[in-house]
């Protein structure tokens, strides 16, 4: 069974549980990390057999690890500050950041 996730590379999300924003670099239909890392971080213990999301955090230098199920849509709306934005993206749009066209 595929499932389908419920957030796109280059959206803005909200974290229901921590309140930061940021926005979505990568996509991995399942949780991708080691069991230590889950013990230790996931302290709320969401599945590991939904989405999980690489995203860089807004008005911070630093991305992050998080279950589909502790994110939402971003409501403020804006841009997200990060250093790393532009490694990824090339600009906001209505529906999001763009991503970089990379052709190599």
């Amino acid at each position: 069974m595929t499932l389908k996730a419920e957030f796109h590379v280059g959206q803005v999300i909200h974290h229901r549980l921590f309140g930061y924003r940021g926005v979505v670099i990568d996509v991995d239909p399942y949780f991708n990390g080691s069991n230590d890392w889950y013990s230790t971080m996931a302290k709320s213990k969401p599945p590991k057999d939904r989405p999980w999301y690489h995203v860089l955090v807004d008005e911070a230098d630093y991305r992050t690890y998080v279950a589909e199920r502790n994110l939402e849509p971003d409501q403020i709306g804006g841009p997200v500050q990060h250093p790393d934005l532009g490694d990824y993206f090339d600009k906001l749009e209505e529906d999001g950041y763009k991503p970089l066209n990379r052709t190599n």
